[in-house]
């Protein structure tokens, strides 16, 4: 006889909902706020003069860092992929350590890295003879320069998906481009790309949406895109109105680039199909070849973390900081990250669970949850704000590190969903069957068959959350309470105050919190990587 399930499904369905709406409320309530407040001088004036620089900016911000990305990670996942070379097993996973440094620590980084009184400009004048005015160098306080620090930061996302997507083809599809007469990057350009542009385009969404949630790094450099616009409308100039009114341009952009990804990705389908056919093995590059290609990757590896921590533990040790003075900082941060993580993790588990008992709304749940990634931090500041507004309360105490935390599940429940999905996915649907047929139900079922199930995805996706709230900034600067500076909050003070050398050791910091996460989430996909083949 078929047992029941452990709840009904009237209350998976309520479940879904409600973790749902706990994700999209801050959201949508940014968007109501926005479109129900009337106009008044200060948005008169940025929409006739600010809106269209704002949102140019920030397009152009947009398809800079994207294309960037592409260009860095894509032959990237290739090589490393297909290829066999010099000290490969290092790269594969090291490539992925930029995550742990947020765009705004890269960009203090590289600022004074690149400055005219900075290293690189000083020995370059120093071999040359030049003067300062008798050569071009590149500005990174402009819209390149802010596209450079960001896509050199976020092309680990594109890396990951589109590794995933070469190491997992077929063989069969290889050889068949072989066979018509493909080889080298012409078999990449007409079968390895085409064949892998659902997951280059799922990576790619996840880099153009962190970019549009940047704050620290533009604010930084000084570009005005729309988030540091809404920023300085609530903080500078005290008009919510106005900051609801451009968070919605950023909403509709944000939304735009996921609706367009999960329509690319699903007309594209799956390549794949066919359980006879095996994963290509690499092919042994040459000396020469392989150690050009060992030092291409080093080359991207040095730009992206190499040079910029190295430069921030040099000026940690020249200006004889000391973490004593931010073991207040430090502390917030990590209480901060672990309780976010906690939320958002619960929130993810039950979402998942939920959808995966029901056999029913997978997908509206993960574009639920996606809303609040899609949304930037400041939005969903604002939209925190706007609720404790309505509910009469103060920005105080347990309240304000509370509602802090539940943006914090907010924005990132989704990084955690997907891995959760992905492992779930894995397992064939007669074990559903056979669970059910042995009578295992309920918490059972879920100690015995899920949780091994969820093992992978659920490390993988709490490493993600981990990292990705201690890094966040914008939601953060707005709503924490008073006594309540994270890293993050406190590298952009000193910085923002041109105060840099301050700001080199709580940047570190942050670093080297989020490297430790980090390099077990790179050394486990490596692992699993190893295990397909």
């Amino acid at each position: 006889m078929r047992q029941a399930p452990p709840f009904s499904l009237e209350r998976y369905t309520l479940l879904q909902i409600l973790i749902a709406g706990l994700i999209a409320l801050p959201v949508f309530t940014a968007i109501w706020y926005g479109l129900t407040t009337g106009g008044n001088l200060a948005w008169d004036h940025i929409l006739t003069h600010r809106l269209g620089p704002y949102t140019l900016t920030t397009l152009m911000v947009l398809f800079l860092t994207g294309t960037l990305a592409c260009i860095l990670a894509i032959p990237l996942a290739w090589l490393v992929s297909l290829y066999d070379f010099p000290f490969r097993r290092v790269m594969e996973w090291g490539l992925i350590l930029p995550l742990a440094i947020p765009g705004y620590v890269l960009a203090y980084a590289w600022a004074d890295l690149s400055g005219v009184a900075g290293p690189i400009q000083a020995g370059l004048r120093e071999v040359t003879g030049l003067s300062a005015r008798d050569y071009w160098f590149p500005n990174v306080f402009s819209i390149p320069g802010l596209s450079g620090i960001l896509a050199l930061t976020l092309f680990p996302y594109v890396y990951i998906t589109a590794r995933a997507a070469f190491t997992t083809q077929s063989l069969a599809t290889l050889e068949a481009g072989r066979c018509l007469g493909a080889s080298g990057w012409h078999l990449f350009w007409r079968v390895g790309l085409p064949a892998a542009r659902p997951a280059v385009l799922a990576g790619l969404s996840l880099v153009l949406m962190e970019a549009a949630a940047d704050y620290g790094a533009a604010d930084y450099l000084g570009v005005r895109t729309l988030g540091v616009g809404i920023v300085r409308a609530w903080t500078s100039f005290g008009e919510p109105a106005t900051a609801a009114r451009l968070a919605l341009v950023l909403i509709s952009l944000a939304f735009a680039f996921l609706i367009v990804s999960k329509l690319a990705t699903g007309a594209a389908g799956s390549q794949q199909t066919s359980y006879r056919w095996t994963t290509p093995a690499r092919t042994q590059l040459t000396t020469g070849t392989g150690f050009a290609v060992l030092a291409y990757f080093l080359l991207i590896l040095s730009f992206s973390f190499g040079l910029p921590v190295t430069r921030l533990i040099w000026l940690s040790l020249a200006t004889s900081a000391t973490a004593s003075s931010l073991m207040s900082a430090l502390t917030s941060s990590l209480s901060l990250a672990a309780m976010g993580t906690t939320l958002a993790f619960m929130c993810s588990l039950v979402m998942v669970l939920a959808s995966h008992y029901s056999r029913r709304g997978a997908w509206p749940i993960r574009l639920a949850a996606a809303s609040g990634y899609a949304a930037p931090g400041v939005v969903l500041g604002l939209g925190g704000l706007f609720l404790l507004k309505a509910s009469g309360q103060a920005l105080t105490g347990g309240l304000a590190i509370g509602l802090l935390v539940w943006i914090y599940a907010s924005r990132f429940t989704s990084a955690g969903t997907e891995p959760l999905f992905a492992a779930l996915s894995r397992a064939p649907a007669s074990l559903d069957q056979a669970t059910r047929s042995l009578g295992v139900t309920g918490a059972l079922r879920f100690w015995r068959v899920d949780l091994p199930l969820l093992a992978p995805g659920a490390l993988a996706g709490g490493l993600i959350l981990f990292v990705e709230i201690l890094k966040e900034l914008p939601a953060t600067l707005m709503l924490r309470p008073f006594g309540w500076d994270t890293l993050a909050v406190r590298a952009h003070a000193y910085a923002s105050d041109e105060r840099l050398a301050s700001a080199t050791l709580p940047a570190l910091l942050i670093t080297l919190s989020g490297l430790v996460p980090v390099i077990l989430l790179s050394r486990q996909m490596t692992q699993m990587g190893d295990r397909i083949r």
